[in-house]
């Protein structure tokens, strides 16, 4: 007998909303590394309720039927920001899911590639839940862990049904992996980096103040997007996405997993380390409230694992290696926490310095993410 597929518009139907975030629970279930998004997160970033991303940007979320029974989900996003930086008409797709079914994974797919194709965009790349500076990339290699928190997961067959539907690698992300008595001895030669930083530059190295915590992040965030201006990719944060991301992450981080770097009292750099929330997330079942929150709070100093997010330093002094400061500042901190893994993700493939340097320092790449790119001629 054939398969009957349906594919569906979600717009404000509470109940379509409900299936297209409920979707992920039987799709993942018996997956020992699978992690539960944070609901309510989860909700502004596929535009079900408000988020400063969609301010200027727009999606479209498609959920697919089979006989009745909903068996995958995406979201079309035009980010007009991109397109106004790069020149291009480039839509994206992203918050993919999908049982292991071709018709139906190519019927999500085509659904959100006429979207885009009938908002002007001319190509599509993908996934990014919604944009580069969130969660992004198809995990590809590395599927015998959990993810670490704020890094996707899914099955190894997404990889197939993506690429059937003719999609083409455009670029690959990397996450890094080392127990922390490896960051401890570090290369000679990168000692002699942060020898000769010191040498040569009227620098400082400090946690965030705790007492202006709050006006820290934005500082973090401020320097993030100045420092960022070349990376691949790279749309700055607006305004209101700076002020979204401070209230989040003021809640989540410990002093002890921040740097502030300033040459002659000026910030110039910043470093940034969460723990790995994962494990918590996992036993609230993605839900805040009433209690998940709490405990998660309650958890920030009881975890083993922590993901380095970020070390970002102002263009005119990238070429020196400041980054390398900002770890050693935590490193004491980090030993002292009790934390026994780290994580470096995630990493441009392009990005040829920094991945040096994590391998020199004797970190293994642990898993690969990768971003997809097509034409939408066929869809005008």
């Amino acid at each position: 007998m054939t398969a009957t597929y349906e594919v569906q518009r979600v717009d404000g139907n509470r109940a379509d909303q409900k299936k297209f975030i409920n979707l992920l629970w039987p799709l993942y279930r018996g997956d020992e590394n699978w992690v539960p998004p944070l609901i309510q997160n989860h909700k502004e970033l596929v535009g079900f309720r408000p988020h400063p991303f969609y301010e200027k940007n727009q999606c479209a979320n498609f959920i697919v039927n089979r006989d009745g029974q909903t068996v995958g989900r995406v979201t079309a996003i035009v980010n007009h920001g991109h397109n106004e930086r790069f020149n291009e008409k480039r839509g994206f797709f992203g918050f993919f899911e999908c049982t292991d079914d071709s018709e139906a994974a190519n019927q999500l797919l085509s659904a959100a590639c006429r979207y885009l194709a009938s908002e002007g965009m001319t190509d599509v790349r993908g996934p990014v839940n919604p944009g580069l500076n969130y969660e992004l990339g198809l995990l590809v290699e590395g599927f015998d862990s959990p993810p670490t928190f704020m890094m996707t997961y899914n099955p190894p067959y997404y990889a197939r049904l993506i690429s059937e539907f003719g999609f083409e690698k455009c670029q690959d992300l990397y996450a890094y992996q080392g127990h922390v008595s490896m960051l401890a001895s570090l290369d000679p030669k990168l000692a002699f980096v942060i020898s000769e930083i010191k040498r040569r530059f009227n620098v400082k190295v400090r946690r965030f103040d705790v007492k202006r915590f709050s006006e820290e992040v934005n500082l973090f965030l401020e320097i993030y997007n100045k420092s960022l201006v070349a990376t691949w990719g790279f749309v700055p944060l607006s305004p209101a996405e700076v002020a979204h991301q401070a209230k989040g992450l003021k809640h989540l981080l410990l002093p002890e997993l921040t740097t502030v770097i300033e040459v002659d009292g000026k910030p110039i750099g910043a470093g940034l380390g969460l723990m790995d929330f994962n494990p918590v997330i996992k036993q609230i079942d993605g839900r805040l409230f009433p209690f998940g929150f709490l405990k998660l709070l309650t958890s920030k100093r009881k975890l083993n694992r922590v993901r380095l997010m970020s070390t970002n330093v102002l263009p005119e002094y990238q070429k020196w290696g400041f980054g390398l400061l900002a770890l050693e500042r935590m490193l004491p901190d980090i030993l002292k926490m009790g934390v026994e893994h780290g994580e470096f993700s995630w990493v441009l493939e392009s990005n040829h310095l920094s991945r040096a340097s994590l391998e020199r320092g004797g970190l293994e790449r642990s898993k690969t993410y990768r971003l997809f790119d097509r034409s939408l001629s066929e869809f005008v």
